[in-house]
């Protein structure tokens, strides 16, 4: 762990693994395993509920279905916010295209139709966000089986973790972390 600053700790591998999205290959596979739906903050729980319909057009029909019976978010078995899924399978806010499984919220971004890009924990990934005590936050990677043909790509690239992850980070946690972790990257010790 690389302690940045008095509220920031970040785990060795965000700072030294590699990785890149391969959708190509995994065809978005981790909006549809997994235990439950991608976390949520407090934040993104409200957008949700008032924004859910603007992302209707590109859902799927059982997607609407199961945010009209569960809602636009959902507590699991854990006490977390959750998006809802599709009879315990995708993300209700997902959608097939090509074979590759796609987000509504994001593609309702990118027409300009709401401000709210997709949920941090998405965005974020394979980082997950952790709240400790004194508001210190740690970042940690997430290694995940599915996600071997984005290691592999990361490789090819010699793209590392937090710098695949520049946009998101420097949204979360402004210019000035994201330089301090990429200092703590390209010095270690």
């Amino acid at each position: 762990m690389n302690k940045l600053g008095d509220s920031l700790i970040v785990s060795g591998q965000v700072l030294s693994e590699c990785f890149c999205c391969d959708l190509s290959a995994c065809k978005g596979i981790c909006c549809v395993e997994g235990d439950s739906g991608a976390p949520l903050t407090a934040e993104e729980c409200t957008l949700l509920e008032q924004e859910w319909p603007t992302y209707a057009p590109y859902m799927q029909k059982n997607g609407i279905r199961s945010i009209e019976k569960l809602g636009a978010w959902v507590t699991d078995c854990e006490g977390d916010s959750v998006t809802p899924l599709i009879d315990g399978k995708e993300c209700a806010y997902a959608f097939f295209e090509n074979g590759i499984c796609c987000c509504a919220i994001e593609r309702a971004w990118s027409k300009g139709e709401t401000s709210f890009r997709k949920p941090i924990s998405c965005w974020l990934y394979p980082v997950r966000v952790q709240k400790l005590a004194n508001n210190t936050i740690a970042l940690n990677y997430h290694e995940w089986h599915l996600c071997q043909a984005a290691c592999r790509k990361g490789e090819q690239l010699k793209l590392r973790v937090f710098e695949f992850l520049r946009e998101p980070l420097i949204h979360c946690f402004g210019e000035e972390t994201y330089k301090a972790i990429q200092e703590a990257a390209d010095n270690p010790g």
